[in-house]
């Protein structure tokens, strides 16, 4: 099997996964949690059949009450909890590309900087030292050498 149709495989079969899972499984488990819970619980007790007379009723008052509330758990588990914070943390630990994104981004930023400072030492009319263009030097090789091996585990861009 070619690469291109394995990966058009897998990339099927992701589709897949995440239409039943984010779409289809929720829209079940919504309707299933509303008929279950309604016809063997509500309808068996006398009290809550009062309050929800029918099942539509119980659908109406459990979207306008349940709406609000998953929105707010949810709001909390993005901005209030440690939950997102660390299922990011997991992403990015586990998904080559997005560490990939995150190395490159400090590569560039340790290059900036200091170049940044070696031009502003320059517009001043101030000459280079020794130190500082071994240093340049040193980011330049580091900068090869991670695009060289594709990583930089164990390489320290920091060049103060």
């Amino acid at each position: 099997m070619s690469a291109k149709k394995s990966s058009k495989s897998f990339r099927s079969w992701f589709y897949f996964r995440t239409g039943w899972s984010v779409y289809f499984a929720f829209i079940f488990a919504a309707i299933n949690t509303l008929v279950v819970t309604y016809y063997l619980a509500i309808e068996n007790i006398p009290i809550l059949q009062q309050i929800f007379p029918s099942f539509t009723h119980y659908v109406i008052v459990t979207v306008i009450v349940g709406i609000p509330v998953l929105v707010g758990a949810g709001y909390i588990h993005f901005k209030r909890s440690a939950g997102f914070k660390s299922e990011a943390d997991v992403a990015i630990e586990t998904n080559p590309h997005a560490r990939r994104n995150l190395l490159n981004t400090e590569v560039i930023v340790a290059a900036y900087l200091f170049s940044n400072e070696m031009v502003m030492k320059m517009l001043k009319d101030e000459k280079l030292t020794d130190e500082e263009i071994k240093k340049f030097n040193q980011l330049q090789e580091k900068i090869k050498e991670h695009f060289k091996h594709k990583t930089i585990s164990g390489t320290n861009f920091d060049i103060n």
